[in-house]
């Protein structure tokens, strides 16, 4: 049965995200709060939380997966970035967008799209989601909570809790939690592209 932590949105309990973090770093998986929506994480180096996520969401080996970041010195470990490139991704970040980019050697091999060598990242303006980040100390190997048949993602900690039970190791619930998915933006030749339109305003990088 997954650990479940009710934790306030604006000043989550340090103890409970000590806990939380406690379970990925013994290679657990949890399910969280994002300023977009739910997410499935553990950590970068976890290869069966990374087989437990395709499992839950029946992911194909091209989907992008998501090293969630705390900052810009964690995200530019990751991704190689030109100035014009890092300029725009500044002036959206922290939010709800994840931009595809070539990844480093930092990035295990096995995270990378097969064909493109790219990965997706983004910063999150959440509290929780930030808490963790901060406590962890690394980036977070992160997915979309939407689950195969269901058109939206779940919103609600209980429900997750309810339904994948015995799939995730953890459940962090801080309340209400938007249903909309990140905007997505593949920078990985150089101009952007729009390739999902979500929580973050597309128009600035249209």
């Amino acid at each position: 049965m997954a650990k479940y932590f009710d934790v306030h949105p604006d000043n989550p309990q340090p103890r409970a995200i000590a806990q939380a973090v406690e379970i990925m770093r013994s290679g657990g998986l949890i399910a969280y709060p994002t300023d977009s929506c739910f997410a499935l994480g553990c950590q970068l180096g976890n290869a069966e939380g990374k087989a437990r996520i395709t499992e839950i969401r029946q992911l194909d080996d091209k989907h992008h997966f998501t090293l969630l970041c705390k900052d810009f010195a964690q995200l530019g470990q990751l991704v190689h970035i030109d100035n014009a490139v890092f300029r725009a991704i500044k002036a959206a970040t922290p939010g709800c967008y994840t931009f595809i980019l070539p990844a480093t050697r930092e990035v295990p091999r096995r995270l990378l799209h097969p064909k493109k060598k790219t990965v997706g990242v983004r910063i999150p303006d959440h509290k929780v989601a930030q808490a963790l980040l901060t406590e962890l100390g690394e980036p977070i190997l992160s997915s979309t909570l939407l689950l195969p048949g269901d058109e939206e993602p779940l919103t609600q900690g209980w429900e997750i809790k309810e339904r994948l039970d015995h799939q995730v190791d953890a459940v962090i619930d801080s309340g209400w939690c938007n249903d909309v998915p990140t905007t997505v933006v593949d920078f990985s030749s150089g101009a952007p592209e729009i390739v999902r339109r979500g929580s973050g305003d597309p128009t600035r990088f249209e």
